[in-house]
């Protein structure tokens, strides 16, 4: 029995690492879809296909789903029509939450977050009612290793960085969107291995919860979201 129960627990164990799996490649195909589809299939003259293509690899995405996917953005494969959609919300205690979306159906999206929002004792606001409380900015964080800081900031800040800091174990490098990809770029072609570079969204100032409910419900908000397949990034001001 004891055997029969060990082997049920690494079945169940393999079957949500295969789901965490798919989800994340679910993920990756739709950003690499729209973002052929935006700024064609050439990753030399599209920043931000090259930065999904670098995301895919880094998860291990096989080549010929990743190739799949944009091909569908580019026409060469029939697909589906996605578009992008952003939500904004509050959860527990004024949280502030921005939800990306990629989705064939705006209005499963839509009800979806909601319901997400409403579960966690929050609810879902109108465009612009949280984005004040967040910037938009590219963020690299490079592992420090044996690395000279003098000499990564100075690469950083010429390349066009805003802000270069040092963070216990790593590097945190800041840039203004648009000069992302230039600043992304210059650390790549000097190999410096980055442990992410994204461009994303970060608060202006953030909420510390004290009590376990609203912790409890906040929880159930980022988990609902988690599991839904449409929603391709999670910015909030919690201060976990």
């Amino acid at each position: 029995m004891a055997g029969h129960s060990k082997w049920a627990n690494i079945q169940y164990r393999k079957g949500a690492q295969d789901k965490k799996r798919a989800k994340l490649f679910t993920k990756f195909g739709k950003e690499l879809t729209i973002a052929a589809k935006e700024g064609g299939g050439d990753p030399n003259f599209n920043p931000r296909l090259r930065l999904a293509i670098e995301k895919a690899k880094a998860g291990n995405m096989p080549k010929d789903i990743l190739e799949r996917a944009i091909k569908k953005g580019t026409g060469e494969l029939e697909g589906v029509d996605f578009i992008e959609m952003r939500y904004e919300g509050y959860g527990p205690v004024g949280t502030a939450f921005i939800v990306d979306v990629v989705t064939d159906n705006k209005n499963r999206s839509a009800g979806n977050v909601r319901s997400a929002f409403t579960k966690g004792g929050g609810n879902m606001g109108t465009s612009g009612c949280v984005g004040f409380m967040f910037q938009e900015k590219g963020e690299i964080v490079i592992e420090k290793g044996d690395l000279d800081e003098d000499e990564i900031m100075m690469m950083a800040l010429d390349a066009g960085a805003e802000d270069f800091s040092d963070a216990d174990d790593s590097f945190e490098i800041t840039t203004a969107p648009e000069d992302f990809d230039a600043v992304h770029k210059a650390l790549e072609e000097q190999n410096i291995p980055m442990a992410s570079a994204e461009v994303t969204m970060i608060p202006q100032t953030y909420v510390t919860l004290t009590d376990e409910a609203d912790i409890t419900n906040i929880g159930r908000i980022l988990d609902f979201l988690d599991d839904d397949d449409d929603v391709q990034e999670v910015y909030h001001n919690w201060e976990e």
